[in-house]
């Protein structure tokens, strides 16, 4: 079921919102309750095997780790986004969770490759 929201995705989910201003554009963040939260991301998440909401994912925007629970929900252009705890920081979404030690890889990598070239 990969790449696929279950239900039409330009329906709004029933929760109320707040509105954000993120670089100068009106934004809809939905308040989830905490009860709701496990519902909610099998509905949004795209891609297959969806994390639980105590796993920890690393967001590529931001570079740094988060608990997917922590996730935020916006309505935007007509439909649900599923967003990064720092979206309103740096706009992240469900397509930029790595695993949560993807960060540390890409250091080791680095500095891996700076050594070879003798730096």
């Amino acid at each position: 079921m990969a790449m696929q929201l279950i239900g039409p995705e330009d329906k709004k989910l029933p929760f109320p919102t707040k509105t954000l201003q993120i670089g100068g554009r009106t934004v809809e963040e939905y308040l989830i309750p905490e009860d709701k939260k496990a519902e909610v991301l099998e509905q949004l998440y795209i891609f297959e095997d969806v994390p639980s909401l105590e796993e920890e994912r690393y967001d590529l925007h931001e570079g740094k780790k988060f608990r997917v629970g922590d996730y935020r929900v916006t309505w935007e252009h007509g439909q649900n986004w599923l967003m990064s705890p720092y979206y309103e920081s740096s706009g992240g979404s469900v397509i930029d969770w790595m695993p949560a030690d993807f960060g540390r890889k890409s250091q080791r990598k680095a500095a891996k490759a700076q050594r070879r070239k003798g730096g």
